[in-house]
């Protein structure tokens, strides 16, 4: 991929910098798991997450999946125990397993990090825009959080209320965060969610990282390129900045 007339990498965090996408599916698949079991229902499947989950803020992730299985539970509030048969519960339930999987550590993609330095060399910025309230303990697990000036996350999008993906807005702040305009950035996404939301957004490049959602399906929900490492990218950084 050309890098001319890219000032800014706006990254996802979970499965395009750090591997993490796949604790956050063992930790959907526990809790819903348990949760579906004990309501007698059809079985939770990774198929489910990619469907209905990969990529969203948690609440819209949550609702989604139990929709799908023709469940209504209500929101809750902030001061539901993870106990608590609303959707609030079940995310916290779904974030204790999540923190506890991530404390077994966790390691950056090699060709993520490559990346990022051939980013830094090529004098173009970068941040990262992730739906998980989770970004900064994942970064920092991974040794990444001063790579970083810049995290819209979950929380951030939460303050300031920001839709979440598959709206374009947490990419279109990061970029304004940043101070480079939309038509001169770069989306980096893994999911669908995420790839639906920087082709809304009016950015220079939309790249799909292939981590399981599929190459075809990527390019059809508004992928420019699909890559299955972000090494890949490297190449089309020659003399973008020099």
């Amino acid at each position: 991929m050309d890098h001319d007339g890219v000032d800014a990498v706006l990254f996802d965090l979970d499965g395009v910098i750090t591997p993490t996408a796949e604790k956050h599916m063992q930790a959907w698949n526990r809790m819903f798991s348990a949760y579906f079991a004990e309501r007698g229902i059809d079985p939770y499947s990774d198929e489910d997450y990619f469907r209905y989950i990969d990529g969203k803020p948690r609440v819209e992730g949550i609702a989604s999946m139990l929709a799908a299985r023709g469940i209504t539970l209500g929101q809750g509030d902030d001061d539901d125990a993870a106990a608590a048969d609303t959707i609030t519960g079940l995310g916290l339930r779904k974030n204790i397993i999540f923190r506890e999987l991530l404390d077994e550590g966790i390691e950056a993609y090699p060709g993520s990090v490559a990346y990022l330095d051939a980013l830094d060399a090529a004098g173009i910025a970068s941040c990262v825009v992730s739906s998980s309230k989770n970004a900064l303990p994942v970064l920092e697990a991974a040794g990444l959080r001063d790579r970083f000036e810049i995290v819209v996350d979950g929380l951030v999008a939460q303050a300031e209320g920001i839709p979440g993906k598959p709206r374009p807005d947490t990419y279109l702040r990061g970029a304004e965060l940043l101070g480079v305009p939309a038509e001169r950035c770069v989306v980096i996404e893994d999911a669908v969610s995420g790839v639906q939301a920087g082709a809304a957004g009016g950015f220079a490049h939309v790249v799909g990282v292939d981590r399981g959602a599929g190459r075809e399906v990527l390019l059809r929900e508004g992928a420019d390129v699909v890559v299955v490492d972000l090494a890949e990218l490297i190449p089309g950084l020659t003399g973008a900045h020099s």
